[in-house]
Formats: C-alpha cells, sequence, structure tokens
C-alpha cells in the first residue's frame, strides 16, 4: 500500500491545514503510527472487510486501515477542516476511501455503508469523547438484528469502556450501558492508551473495546430495556419496587410490584445485583404491560 504508506507525517499535516483539535468536537489526534496499527489490527483481519470509521480527523487510523488492507474505508467525518487532509489520502488509496461529509448522530451509516460493501462490514474508531456513548448505545438498539456491522472496535475513555463490559460482578461500573453491552454482544476490553499518546493529552487513559453482536440475544424490544435500565439505575441505590417507579410516565401507568412479579425479580433488589437476563425479563413484562395499557414507551 505504497501510496498511503509515502503520504507525510501526520502532525505535517495537521499544522499544514491548521487543525487543532476543538475540544466542542471532543477531538484528540492520534499520532503513534504503531498504536493506530494496533488498533487497525485489532479489528482485523482486515482484508476483504469495509470499515465505517467516525471521527477521522487527519486520518491515522484511516491509513492504517487501509494499509492493513482493508477492502474500503468509508470515513464519517462532521469537521469540515479535515476533508481537505482526508482527501489527500483518498487521492492515493485506489479508491478504497470514501469521505463522507457530515454527523454520524444523524446519518444512517447502514445506507452509506451498503452501496460499498462487496463483504463484511466493521465499525472502528476512535471515537469522538462528545458522543462516544450515544453512538454505541444506537448500534446497540438497531433493527433488525443480527445488525448491519459484524464486529465494533472502538476506543473509549477508560472509565466507559469499564462501563460497557460490567457485569453485576463489577456493581461499581454496571449500568445502563453494561446491560445494553451485554444482551446483544461478547464486550471486552482489548487493551489501553495512554493519555500521552493523544493531542492534545487527555486527562484521562483510553481503551480499545471489541464488541461482537450476538446472532440471536433474548427476545426483547431495546427501547424497553433501554427504559427499564435507565429508571432503574437513575435511584441505583434503592431497591427496585421505588426506582422502577420512574416508568409510570406520560400518562402511563404501570404496577411495579406486578411488573416484578411478571419477571420473577424480588421487589427488594437493588439495579446492580440484576443480570442482563432479568433486565430482559423486565422489559418483556413492561411490553405487556403497555400492551395492555395501549400506551407507549414512557422514558423515551
Amino acid at each position: 500500500m505504497s501510496g498511503v504508506d509515502d503520504l507525510p507525517p501526520l502532525r505535517d499535516v495537521v499544522q499544514r491545514f491548521a487543525l487543532a483539535p476543538k475540544k466542542s468536537l471532543g477531538q484528540n489526534f492520534l499520532f503513534d503510527l504503531n498504536l493506530t496499527a494496533k488498533i487497525a489490527r485489532a479489528a482485523g483481519p482486515l482484508e476483504g472487510v469495509t470499515f465505517v470509521e467516525i471521527g477521522p480527523g487527519p486520518g491515522g487510523l484511516t491509513r492504517a486501515l487501509l494499509a492493513g488492507g482493508a477492502a474500503r474505508v468509508i470515513a464519517v467525518e462532521t469537521d469540515e477542516r479535515c476533508i481537505a487532509a482526508l482527501s489527500e489520502i483518498q487521492a492515493v488509496a485506489g479508491g478504497r476511501l470514501e469521505v463522507i461529509h457530515g454527523d454520524a448522530m444523524t446519518r444512517d451509516l447502514s445506507k452509506i455503508a451498503a452501496p460499498f460493501a462487496a463483504g463484511p462490514v466493521r465499525i472502528c474508531a476512535n471515537l469522538p469523547y462528545n458522543i462516544g456513548t450515544a453512538l454505541l448505545v444506537s448500534w446497540l438498539e438497531s433493527e433488525p438484528w443480527p445488525p448491519w456491522f459484524d464486529r465494533l472496535t472502538l476506543m473509549f475513555q477508560r472509565e466507559v469502556a469499564e462501563r460497557v463490559v460490567a457485569t453485576p460482578g463489577q456493581r461499581a461500573d454496571y449500568g445502563r450501558l453494561g446491560v445494553l453491552a451485554g444482551w446483544r454482544t461478547q464486550a471486552r476490553i482489548l487493551f489501553d492508551v495512554p493519555a500521552t499518546a493523544f493531542t492534545p493529552a487527555p486527562k484521562v487513559t483510553s481503551s480499545v473495546v471489541e464488541l461482537i453482536p450476538r446472532a440471536e440475544p433474548l427476545p426483547c424490544e431495546g427501547r424497553l430495556l433501554s427504559d427499564v435500565a435507565r429508571a432503574a439505575f437513575g435511584q441505583r441505590r434503592k431497591m427496585l419496587r421505588q426506582s422502577l417507579k420512574a416508568l409510570a410516565g406520560a400518562g402511563n401507568p404501570v404496577d411495579v410490584a406486578a411488573l416484578l412479579a411478571r419477571a420473577g425479580i424480588a421487589a427488594t433488589r437493588r439495579a446492580e445485583e440484576v443480570p442482563v437476563e432479568g433486565f430482559v425479563a423486565l422489559a418483556r413484562a413492561l411490553q405487556e404491560n403497555n400492551q395492555l395499557q395501549g400506551a407507549v414507551s414512557p422514558v423515551s
């Protein structure tokens, strides 16, 4: 992939295009070629795979994916300043790079990827800190399932990564994000990236997380599962008989005691004690309640 390898150093590109990282966009640029190559390899094997990358910035990870043999990279970047730098990579990528100027939060990425994907599609990204969690939740709640991607390789702040992979055994980190990720994927932290690797250096360590979609997760409605987990962990120190009262909103009556009984969960348990399977049972019980009441999801 000599064309990509012959590109000028990223620091020079950033200086030439005056790409000072913007805090408002959650930008922290990664210049270390060894690290970008390590992240790309973690998303592999790359050959024959189409990658969607969110927030490529000046294109460090983009270069690594292309150099590693990715069939195609679709780079979605909201910062117009970075488009010219990405276009330079595109010019030497032999038709394997598509640059999309737009906001990943408002674009249907599955439709963007579909015309270009002849094989598996994966998402690999050093996610902007300010939208990383919201993007992950949107992918975990997406329909239909199995989803349009076969793997997520994502970088988060370490504290967020720990929440993604948490189970009731890690009560301090276990919450709605862990419930959603555990429900539909097998998630694990692959490795850490020190703050000193970034420009500017954030105040926290980052971690690369792998999420592999489960082919047949326990059946339930994703938005309702999210609602139940949000309510339960919204008052995580309280018993479920109290915290789940938050579900009764927007004119939607919910008998919390009946809901818990239907799900087979003791009313005196706290959210941090309930496994993913228990939250799925609660979501299914809430769906039954809503169908009986003719109501809509109350918390979303």
